[in-house]
């Protein structure tokens, strides 16, 4: 028996610990609604919380000015209506004081506070593998005994210790902004200074200043604020609250961000610098951060040049705000994105450096050199200090959780070495190898992403109904696998693709502690989605834990909950929620009409240069075509484009956000033909036309503003089947010579038995039947053998280098995947992108699918390779060119 065994045996026998169901670390919102819950579901529970009273982070943090951020209509509980009715918020933005109130309130009215212990800090948990209990010690009062363990420590309540050398050699008053002093400070006539200028310093600094005989503000990293407005409730909100407070909530927990906005449609490049303004100026007189980050435009926290626009006017508020160029431009942010970073509401917080009485130092020039018995020094000047006031932030997400006390979970595991690496959950809410521990809003949930008054609600429902059945079903234990928490991992990294978060070094990625592993922690695939995860783990009889219980009792449905990739799974749900019949059913005409008017709803995509429509000369007819130009002066390589639509559907425009993307990535001239379709024209048209086309436009390609020589090939899905068979047909009809091909998830072959046709049958858009079907009004069952239907079965030696892209979630994977393998052992250079969580319209849909944006960036580098370009080929900091969401994704979030 280990030795946590039998200390924790010694403990039992000696009857010294509270038995009971359920101990709750914390009396916040998190963990006053966890009592709530748990009591009306039966189970026996105890708080053990470090302060005196309830609040959590809103007991500590009473420094001047501290409010919160989110609208309290919004940041409050939705639990119970008659809760909400019985509380009225006096402002916009409630203070700390008033927050703290409605928590007393809340505790009083639910009679919480009978199972909290206060003033209790735990100092040990250890989980007994035999008994299936976790033992609780702590530094007041007996130890406790529980089946089920819930850290409710919030995400920002561990402060974060000052970093520089001397303070304790410092013989003033010294405060943080997370521990102020209860009973106040008193800063009148005093020379204070304020170290850091994130949320809490930029709220204090203000009413500081207006104490203070002087202030000093020492800043390392300026950050964005807007200002908050603050006053009554909008009427506009609270009539929609009023109206239908049901349907508000609700919208409210299906949304991105926990707060009932819809997703904006507009992207930036489509609206005049006029409109952008004035939608700008908009958001910034209503004071409300959620607005200003999601409704601007529909691009601005995925995309850096439409972010950037948002910098740009921020940082003119901020130069007419500040009188001092030099100290205005300080105070302008140019280190990270907006919204990477939480973004800031102020009250008067620019105009206050316009006092005579504050002075703003810039660390970035002047570091701090050390802090003396009586002033700060930096590397140019010294400051008489009185009062040193640290707003340095905290240790975010892990801290509390980390902090609180060590723990050990299966087989002596610590938490701590676990984590050595950075967090490890599944869902945000569990650890493998610490059966019966829960965390709300951990590292890897939403979180400080969201309105935490709902993500709160949302994760102590989630567990507390995962307890309940638990118990119902006759288990005792619960743990994620491995498997699953190595899936949520993976599907974490997935999401930092979404968004600009992962630009800036920030409390968010734990870059402002020191030596602590650097990642993004919140899960930033919105609110809505998560909830809808969560829900699906259940729906799929508990995915990815392990249940246990008396007499060998066991389940274990282990896998991952997510594999598509984030944006990928919204399109996927949204496509599903509209019931839309089988493409094929539609009849070629009807299928026709379908795919162009949903291609009217999409954005055409940047700007580039010139765009010319045109028709070129085949065997029978005339083939459309539009040339896509860069905006730089030419001569231009050509790269010849044949569009996706199982040789029925599309033409030279239906791939346009694709060919103006590759135009701006890679500096070449894209011509997209519009070859003649099945059923009126079958095989082979669609090859014939493909071959012909390339032939004549090398021939012109000067006329086009093209370089002269060699031209490249590209398609996706039937183009890329195009596209591979012109390669082999300009191979054996003696030219025109082609430098490289790309193909994008191409059909390679009539063969219907490989996995990927099985595995990706259905659910996926692209489906085994719409195949069929795309293959009977092409090619009869004679001709399908023919190279120039299934350049699989031809001869692939001599063919020049390729670019091969399949998709993990698309029936042709494996066609593919095999044509780029033939043409690698017959000699072809070939490179091939193997897309993890991507389907078949991936790389197409540039308007809505963001994690594509690498892959097309690989393309890009590929074209410009063939044509003997160097690498350097166009790309954002992001990765993100050319990237909309659009409103498609907001109404598949749920």
């Amino acid at each position: 028996m280990s030795d946590a065994m039998v200390a924790t045996r010694a403990v039992e026998e000696r009857g010294t610990a509270q038995q009971v169901d359920v101990a709750v670390v914390g009396a916040g919102f998190a963990g006053l609604y966890l009592l709530h819950r748990l009591r009306k579901a039966g189970f026996s529970t105890v708080a053990l919380e470090e302060a005196g009273d309830v609040g959590g982070t809103w007991y500590w943090n009473r420094y001047p000015g501290a409010r919160c951020d989110i609208q309290t209509i919004d940041y409050s509980y939705t639990f119970d209506p008659g809760l909400e009715t019985a509380w009225t918020w006096s402002e916009k933005y409630a203070t700390q004081p008033e927050i703290l109130r409605y928590l007393g309130f809340v505790a009083d009215r639910y009679d919480l506070r009978r199972d909290i212990r206060f003033k209790t800090k735990v100092t040990e948990a250890r989980w007994d593998e035999t008994a299936e209990r976790w033992l609780i010690t702590t530094d007041n009062g007996e130890a406790v005994s529980c089946r089920h363990y819930i850290m409710a420590t919030g995400c920002l309540s561990a402060p974060k210790p000052p970093e520089i050398d001397g303070v304790k050699d410092f013989k003033g008053e010294v405060y943080f902004t997370g521990r102020w002093p209860h009973g106040g400070v008193n800063l009148a006539g005093k020379r204070v200074a304020v170290i850091g200028t994130g949320s809490s310093a930029i709220q204090s600094i203000p009413l500081i200043a207006e104490q203070a005989a002087h202030l000093t503000v020492f800043q390392r990293t300026p950050n964005f604020a807007l200002p908050a407005h603050n006053g009554p409730a909008p009427s506009e909100r609270m009539s929609l609250l009023q109206s239908d407070r049901a349907a508000y909530r609700e919208q409210a927990r299906q949304s991105m961000a926990g707060v009932p906005y819809p997703q904006q449609m507009a992207v930036s490049w489509q609206l005049s610098d006029a409109e952008r303004r004035a939608r700008f100026e908009e958001a910034w007189g209503k004071g409300d951060l959620v607005y200003i980050l999601t409704q601007l435009w529909a691009d601005q926290a995925v995309d850096v040049e439409g972010n950037k626009l948002i910098c740009d006017l921020i940082r003119e508020k901020i130069s007419a705000a500040v009188k001092d160029p030099e100290t205005a431009a300080a105070l302008m942010p140019h280190d990270h994105p907006f919204g990477a970073k939480r973004p800031c509401l102020d009250t008067n917080y620019y105009a206050t450096y316009n006092r005579p009485n504050v002075t703003l130092v810039n660390l970035r020039q002047e570091p701090i050199k050390a802090i003396s018995t009586g002033g700060i020094a930096t590397g140019k000047r010294s400051f008489d200090i009185d009062v040193i006031v640290f707003a340095t932030g905290f240790d975010a997400m892990t801290g509390a959780i980390r902090a609180v006390h060590p723990i050990t979970g299966r087989g002596g595991k610590s938490l701590t070495d676990v984590w050595a690496q950075g967090p490890q959950t599944y869902l945000g809410l569990t650890v493998a190898g610490f059966p019966n521990f829960f965390m709300i809003t951990g590292p890897g949930s939403p979180s400080v992403l969201s309105n935490m008054a709902v993500s709160i609600e949302q994760h102590v429902d989630w567990v507390v109904d995962r307890l309940a059945a638990l118990r119902d079903a006759g288990f005792t234990t619960m743990e994620p696998t491995e498997t699953a928490q190595a899936g949520w991992n993976r599907h974490m990294a997935d999401c930092s693709m979404l968004t600009l978060h992962r630009l800036a070094n920030t409390w968010y990625t734990g870059a402002n502690v020191p030596g602590k592993v650097q990642g993004l922690m919140p899960y930033t695939g919105g609110v809505g989605p998560y909830r809808s995860i969560c829900d699906e783990v259940v729906s799929r009889g508990m995915l990815g834990f392990k249940l246990s219980g008396p007499d060998g009792a066991a389940q274990c449905n282990d896998g991952e909950v997510v594999r598509l990739q984030p944006d990928v799974r919204l399109v996927l749900n949204l496509l599903t929620s509209l019931n839309l019949p089988p493409i094929e059913s539609m009849g070629a005409l009807g299928a026709r009409e379908f795919v162009n008017e949903f291609n009217k709803g999409r954005p055409a995509g940047r700007p580039i240069g010139d765009i010319v429509d045109g028709t070129l000369p085949v065997t029978g007819g005339a083939l459309p075509y539009r040339v896509y130009k860069p905006a730089a002066p030419g001569p231009h390589p050509v790269v010849v484009y044949f569009h996706g639509g199982g040789w029925v559907l599309g033409d030279e425009q239906s791939d346009e956000p694709f060919c103006r993307d590759m135009v701006r990535r890679t500096g070449m001239m894209f011509v997209s033909v519009g070859y003649r379709h099945a059923p009126e024209h079958r095989f082979p048209t669609a090859a014939e036309d493909g071959y012909a086309a390339t032939r004549w436009i090398a021939e012109h390609a000067e006329e086009f503003g093209g370089s002269p020589g060699p031209v490249l090939v590209a398609g996706w899905s039937a183009g890329g089947n195009v596209a591979a068979v012109t390669c082999q047909l300009a191979r054996d009809r003696g030219g025109p010579e082609i430098a490289g091909q790309l193909l994008i998830c191409p059909v390679t072959d009539c063969t219907f038995d490989r996995p990927s046709y099985n595995d990706n049958a259905t659910g996926y858009f692209l489906t085994r039947s719409l195949m069929y079907w795309f293959w009977d009004l092409y090619c009869s069952p004679a001709d399908r053998t023919d190279p120039r239907v299934s350049p699989l079965r031809g001869k692939v030696a001599g063919l020049p280098p390729a670019f091969v892209v399949t998709c993990e979630f698309d029936p042709l994977r494996d066609e593919g995947v095999a044509y780029a393998e033939a043409m690698s052992a017959a000699g072809v250079p070939v490179q091939q992108l193997r897309a993890h969580g991507h389907f078949h319209s991936s790389f197409t849909m540039v308007d809505v699918v963001i994690t594509a944006v690498p892959g097309r960036v690989q393309m890009a580098e590929a074209l410009r390779r063939f044509a003997g370009l160097p690498p350097e080929v166009r790309r954002d900091e992001s990765g993100h060119g050319q990237a909309s969401p659009g409103h498609r994704i907001a109404a598949a979030a749920s």
